[in-house]
């Protein structure tokens, strides 16, 4: 299988605090970097980040698929390992969580090949088409997988994928068992302007034709993008057509309710997610543990350590931070490589301090390493 990659341990089993001997084992997550083959993307493939528990077994799959912003020029700057906050969430619970990014996304090569053409007669079922074949091409490639098994897979997506996510389950490829849609939907413009309402709920009628498997809708009632009369309604055709859908008018979120499938909000939906796989003995009882917090370095003074505190909540991997002797530091993230991470971050604290080590990447301890010289006090982000 022509799938290129890069293997990066995400956090070592046990972690030595600054005062002492830790008692408790860490849970011990496991990433990599991939490109999905695909003729249709070309010899780069598409982009990919998989986030599983650290074991030896085969994990089932939950292939994760991501929203379209509302301006074509933001695509360029997506990327899978903004989602690894999310993909953690359904490795903790058991399973082998795949970001693909689909054509025209990040690095996906495609351009506008998921287009809708006009707004007034926005097509949404071809622009979808497009979805599930890349979907697809992903679920092939982890089939073949030593460490990923299909069959008790899930898909769960937000917004664009959350729409892609409902048309995979009228198309369900064999072991795809359940399926999840967050703020599912296409076409808004603006707030509360979506292109073609009519011709969407006709979309989501066309898939309950065909889809049989369980799926969850979540939709707050402050979702500028898909408000709670259109969400009703798209659930509705696509109940009416004979899907199998549970809704869930979801309490206001924040300025915006779209977002509520978020990092910052998983005490607000991960219940609803834990609710409807353990009704269908999809999750085990006991969810892994996140990752557990570093002890920051000693040397930090007190604004340091909530600096180091803001490294430690970034969920955007890659990551590093270097510090000095004397407390200075220098942190970067959201790096294609843990490589590229560490190098801008001990450049980040030597623009301050000549003697600067790296102290973690991502979520894991450095490993120890040989500092160069005297420094001043500094700091940097």
């Amino acid at each position: 299988m022509a799938v290129l990659r890069k293997l990066l341990p995400l956090l070592i089993a046990w972690l030595i605090p600054a005062d002492g001997p830790s008692s408790a084992v860490a849970a011990e997550f496991y990433t990599e970097d991939l490109r999905i083959p695909m003729a249709e993307a070309g010899p780069q493939g598409l982009e990919a980040f998989l986030v599983r528990p650290a074991g030896t077994k085969r994990y089932p799959l939950a292939l994760l698929s991501h929203g379209s912003p509302r301006s074509f020029d933001d695509r360029a700057t997506m990327s899978a390992h903004k989602y690894y906050g999310i993909a953690l969430e359904y490795a903790r619970r058991g399973f082998a969580a795949l970001i693909v990014m689909r054509r025209g996304y990040g690095s996906s090569p495609g351009g506008r090949v998921d287009s809708v053409g006009g707004c007034a007669k926005a097509a949404y079922l071809p622009a979808v088409a497009v979805a599930v074949a890349d979907l697809r091409a992903a679920i092939d490639a982890m089939a073949r997988r030593p460490d990923v098994t299909t069959t008790g897979m899930i898909a769960a997506g937000h917004s664009a994928g959350g729409l892609a996510t409902i048309a995979l389950s009228a198309q369900a490829p064999s072991g795809l068992v359940a399926a999840i849609n967050f703020a599912g939907g296409r076409g808004s413009r603006d707030d509360d302007d979506v292109c073609n309402p009519d011709g969407l709920v006709q979309a989501f009628a066309t898939f309950g034709k065909t889809s049989r498997v369980p799926t969850l809708w979540v939709y707050a009632t402050n979702d500028s993008y898909f408000g709670p009369d259109l969400a009703r309604r798209l659930h509705d055709g696509f109940r009416t057509s004979g899907g199998n859908a549970k809704f869930i008018a979801a309490p206001p979120f924040g300025d915006d309710g779209h977002y509520i499938y978020a990092v910052a909000s998983r005490a607000q939906w991960t219940p609803y997610v834990d609710a409807f796989l353990r009704e269908r003995g999809l999750v085990s009882r006991d969810i892994l543990s996140p990752p557990d917090p570093l002890p920051p370095p000693r040397q930090l003074n007190e604004a340091a350590r909530a600096e180091f505190a803001r490294y430690l909540a970034s969920m955007l991997p890659h990551k590093a931070f270097a510090v000095s002797p004397n407390g200075g530091y220098g942190w970067r993230s959201g790096h294609i490589t843990a490589d590229d991470a560490r190098r801008e971050s001990l450049a980040a604290c030597m623009k301050w301090s000549p003697t600067c080590t790296l102290y973690a990447i991502d979520d894991r301890l450095a490993e120890p390493a040989q500092a160069t010289s005297t420094d001043q006090s500094a700091r940097a982000r």
